[in-house]
């Protein structure tokens, strides 16, 4: 399937706006690297190390996934699991996101997102205007689910306004509209185009298509079932490999990468930039033009 561009495609239920992933990445398809980092100030894992090596374990992360081909990377507080509901988060968390994504900005060529889990929108917003991010990740933007944290409402309604209240309005929203560790089991009556529709109707700048978790490959009708009821960009979260990225670029404008370009096939491991490279080689061969 060849993805139709957003002027073949029907009006959304949004006015039309600029394609966020061509204004953030210069490219209409994109490939970007989660950098996972360890456990920061505050959160249960967390062992003293100084931020001063949890910098330099970011930019050593992004600048594999950038020298593999990638566009640009996302700062993630991955180890700071059990992750907090939104509007839980420390100051520390925000201090040290702005601070971690500042030096990767700083240190590489790509483009840089953040994201603050678990949705934790303000926070996130707070940490890209400040380390000049261009971009954010929320996984629940519209409606509410139940997740391993408990029951998640949508964040647009707060993030936006603080977005606005602090200046921030450049940094764009990547929402999920199927969010990883969730069941839709509050809005199960809602279907996919329908909260599709939310999600753009709720004032988010790309769609982002995932599994059921951290991992796990999104179904490629989910894909395409986003991507026929939205005239956003549309961005596969998870589960991407250079085994399946051929299949699925088509149906998309582009995909976030993590486990399996790890040495060890896992979130906690190192990115392997052969294996960057591998997985860029396939999605190249599927259209994109690698920087």
């Amino acid at each position: 399937m060849v993805r139709a561009t957003g002027s073949e495609r029907a009006l959304g239920v949004f006015p039309p706006k600029p394609n966020a992933v061509e204004e953030l990445f210069g490219t209409p398809k994109v490939v970007i690297g989660a950098v996972h980092l360890p456990p920061l100030p505050g959160s249960p894992h967390y062992e003293g190390v100084p931020l001063d090596e949890i910098c330099t374990f970011a930019i050593e992360e992004a600048r594999a996934y950038l020298d593999g081909g990638a566009h640009g990377v996302i700062v993630e507080n991955h180890w700071d699991i059990p992750f907090l509901k939104p509007g839980e988060h420390g100051y520390e968390t925000a201090a040290a996101m702005a601070v971690v994504t500042d030096r990767v900005r700083h240190a590489t060529s790509g483009r840089v997102g953040v994201s603050v889990l678990s949705n934790a929108a303000e926070c996130s917003i707070a940490s890209a205007w400040s380390g000049g991010a261009g971009f954010v990740r929320v996984n629940q933007w519209a409606n509410a689910y139940v997740a391993n944290e408990g029951i998640i409402e949508g964040q647009a309604a707060h993030a936006t306004r603080y977005r606005s209240r602090i200046g921030a309005n450049p940094v764009k929203i990547f929402a999920d509209v199927h969010v990883k560790h969730g069941a839709h089991a509050i809005v199960a009556d809602r279907t996919l185009a329908e909260q599709t529709e939310d999600a753009e109707f709720f004032g988010a700048d790309v769609l982002i298509a995932t599994g059921s978790r951290t991992g796990d490959a999104a179904a490629l009708d989910e894909v395409e079932g986003i991507a026929a009821h939205t005239t956003l960009p549309v961005v596969i979260g998870s589960g991407i490999s250079a085994g399946n990225v051929r299949e699925l670029l088509p149906a998309c404008d582009g995909v976030i990468v993590a486990s399996s370009v790890k040495d060890n096939g896992r979130w906690w491991g190192r990115v392997d930039a052969a294996k960057v490279r591998e997985l860029t080689a396939a999605a190249a061969k599927a259209g994109v033009v690698l920087p």
